[in-house]
């Protein structure tokens, strides 16, 4: 992974971001349940950040990018972390299928319960990915 590999994936994905209404951003955030500083952080080319590869997904379905833009931002993505490119790209290179859905969770009074429970809705969810990947390899895959 070089600096420069993950500043050009960040460019194209901050130009698609620029091309939409103002507040992506912030609808960016919300949906991944993180800080508006931490888009700004993961979307921006001077930032040596790394996009984690569990939100490339959702990124690119909450910005609506077309096919094109999906093309560019994945080859560009997968350049830069050729390892972390295999969770969003199925085997044979083209774009992995994953669907986003969102989970009303109570709001409770405690920081730091809120976040445990929030935290604990994400693992669940990358145990259930965790299952299906498995359940999908062949006997000799394992």
């Amino acid at each position: 992974m070089s600096a420069r590999d993950v500043a050009t994936y960040k460019a194209v994905l901050q130009s698609i971001i620029d091309k939409r209404p103002s507040g992506m951003r912030l609808r960016i955030a919300k949906s991944l349940g993180k800080h508006k500083s931490f888009v700004s952080q993961i979307t921006n080319p001077a930032y040596a950040i790394p996009v984690p590869a569990r939100h490339v997904e959702a990124i690119l379905s909450i910005c609506r990018a077309s096919t094109d833009e999906r093309v560019s931002f994945l080859k560009a993505y997968q350049k830069a972390h050729p390892d972390r490119a295999r969770t969003i790209l199925a085997d044979d290179g083209r774009r992995r299928q994953m669907r986003t859905i969102s989970v009303d969770v109570p709001v409770v009074g405690d920081p730091e319960k809120q976040a445990a429970l929030e935290r604990i809705v994400r693992d669940f969810a990358s145990r259930l990915e965790a299952l299906v990947d498995d359940g999908d390899r062949q006997p000799e895959d394992r």
